[in-house]
């Protein structure tokens, strides 16, 4: 182990497979839990290219993220930017993007913090469990993908491109921020209204006819009350209520929004943990440095001639 540590960026394959074992046995040592990784080994153009589509493996076209990729290529030639070592994605198994040209310390450092780390966060996180799926989200990245395209080959490129210019406008209030109430079954919403009676008549008191009714609406405020009922009013998801409200969508132009939201919904939980995504890191890398401490011990007796 320690050969391999010290070998630099001269290494194989079958070196990623034996220091990523002896990670995962420290890892559930520590009582850790993730899901199952692939490991990708990409170079310095993939890279680049995942960038543009926000780290995902497949993405739906759009001008932007070409527009992005040429950016980020032409900074990096010039020396202006470097690259991430690696980009871990939400998805089961957890897929692990390593550059080609890190050393196998590096290597060993990144599938530390993204194969572990990262990977032990997202499934058992809240917010992950809550707003992602990460058993689905390569699927569904594949039929967003035919679809976009299909409405594109059917409807016209300037069409679509319109349409998702819109929907990628509205970054930041594409997504819910708080955990909607699942709607009741009629049995439940039975259940409730009679319960709901029950408890009104156990609590009746004759007193109460004696409090001032409350003032009539006017019209005008009628009108928006039953407005603000009939489209669930107020909406922080903009995306989600121009899907579920606007008379002069088409169904195509409604799931193309949906697309859109829902990946927007995908990366919420990403922004909500920064800070405790970093403090894990720091725990990552010391299991990794007990790892390497540990080896050393084993190693120790054989250096000693």
């Amino acid at each position: 182990m320690t050969h391999l540590i010290t070998s630099g960026s001269d290494w194989s394959f079958h070196d990623i497979e034996n220091i990523t074992n002896e990670i995962e046995t420290v890892a559930r040592e520590m009582g850790y839990n993730w899901y199952t990784n692939q490991i990708e080994i990409i170079n310095a153009e993939q890279m680049m290219d995942a960038y543009t589509t926000i780290g995902m493996p497949t993405m739906y076209n759009h001008w932007s993220f070409g527009k992005q990729f040429l950016k980020t290529k032409a900074n990096y030639e010039a020396n202006r930017q470097g690259l991430a070592y690696e980009i871990v994605i939400n998805s089961n198994p957890c897929i692990v993007y390593c550059m080609e040209q890190n050393s196998l310390l590096m290597q060993a450092l990144v599938i530390a913090h993204a194969g572990i780390g990262h990977n032990h966060f997202f499934k058992n996180n809240e917010l992950f469990k809550q707003w992602t799926n990460a058993s689905d989200i390569i699927d569904y990245l594949e039929f967003s993908k035919k679809f976009i395209t299909k409405c594109e080959e059917k409807y016209g490129l300037a069409a679509v491109e319109e349409l998702v210019d819109i929907a990628h406008s509205l970054s930041g209030s594409d997504i819910f921020k708080y955990p909607r109430k699942e709607p009741l079954s009629l049995k439940k919403e039975m259940e409730r209204k009679i319960e709901k009676a029950l408890e009104a008549e156990s609590e009746y008191n004759d007193l109460w006819r004696t409090v001032p009714k409350k003032e009539k609406l006017s019209k005008a405020e009628k009108k928006a009350k039953q407005q603000q009922l009939k489209f669930n009013l107020p909406e922080e998801n903009l995306l989600f209520f121009l899907e579920q409200y606007s008379p002069v969508l088409a169904p195509w132009q409604r799931e193309i929004l949906r697309i859109v939201r829902n990946i927007a919904q995908y990366f919420y939980p990403q922004s909500q943990t920064q800070i405790m995504r970093v403090v894990l890191l720091g725990l990552i890398i010391t299991f990794y440095i007990n790892s390497m401490i540990r080896v050393w011990h084993q190693m120790e007796p054989l250096l000693n001639f």
